[in-house]
């Protein structure tokens, strides 16, 4: 069957596909980001999964303000780099795994999720900014990504608690595939930031760190945090913390198994105008 072996929480800031792509990662101010993340591509090559099952936001690229799904699930073979106004990023086509897709949708849909199927949809820097942080700049990715786009940039938005039982519920339909995969559940987006209004710049490093504690230790108990938590304590756009908590339901503990370990956790500020925050969390089977 398979298993679930890993989660990976990562925020996705535009300005750092874009120091990728244009060979800045050398300079001072990008140093320090990237450099938290040698760990994790290292760790990526010892652990490489067969499939990433990738959650993020998409930014009124593959979706428009006049339909907007809570949740959709990409179940498409491949995916075409979306272009956000300057031209596609020069990073491969995100390569889809259908069968797992339709197999998770039945299952989570049965569960009584529901869930948007989309059988084409371009990928923005919410999904591409991750696999680069994490796997470089290759001629194509080493493992195939089912892109799952959740709604944080229009309200009303999923509820931390209900992006938490869906993780779990994708976790039960993974472990259900006939196949013996690898799979990895990714969380990104975040951390605390404001992009506009009289708060534009806001960065909340103790409550980041605070979350990042309570994701490890209290996955449960952070999942009932409101949405005016997030708002007040992390910025408008602190509210993507949510998709993490749909990665950290698919871990075993949840479940009842042991505590997951700690891989690897950084925090860094700032990117861009936004604080950075990374974890892998390893299953303990």
């Amino acid at each position: 069957m398979a298993r679930v072996t890993a989660s990976a929480y990562t925020s996705h800031v535009p300005a750092i596909g874009a120091a990728l792509d244009h060979g800045r990662t050398h300079e001072p101010y990008w140093q320090k980001v990237f450099g938290g993340y040698e760990f994790s591509k290292d760790w990526l090559q010892a652990n490489r999964p067969d499939v990433v099952f990738l959650v993020y936001n998409d930014h009124a690229n593959a979706f428009s303000l006049e339909i907007i799904p809570t949740f959709a699930i990409g179940t498409a073979a491949e995916f075409a780099i979306a272009d956000e106004g300057w031209g596609p990023r020069p990073v491969p086509k995100v390569i889809g795994h259908p069968e797992l897709a339709a197999h998770i949708a039945q299952s989570v849909i049965q569960e009584d999720f529901d869930l948007t199927i989309v059988n084409r949809m371009d990928v923005d820097h919410g999904l591409t900014v991750p696999l680069s942080l994490l796997c470089g700049q290759p001629q194509a990715w080493p493992f195939r990504v089912i892109p799952f786009a959740v709604n944080v940039v229009q309200y009303p938005v999923p509820s931390g608690r209900r992006c938490f039982q869906l993780g779990q519920a994708i976790r039960r339909a993974v472990e259900s595939y006939d196949e013996p995969l690898r799979v990895q559940v990714w969380g990104t987006g975040g951390m605390s930031h404001q992009l506009q209004g009289p708060r534009a710049g806001l960065i909340n490093r103790e409550w980041d760190n605070r979350f990042l504690d309570r994701l490890i230790a209290d996955p449960a108990g952070l999942a009932q945090l409101p949405h005016i938590e997030y708002v007040r304590e992390a910025g408008s756009e602190g509210i993507e913390l949510v998709m993490w908590l749909i990665a950290r339901g698919a871990m075993g503990d949840v479940a009842g198994g042991p505590a997951p370990r700690v891989a690897h956790r950084f925090y860094h500020v700032p990117a861009s105008n936004t604080a950075v925050g990374h974890l892998i969390l390893e299953n303990a089977n």
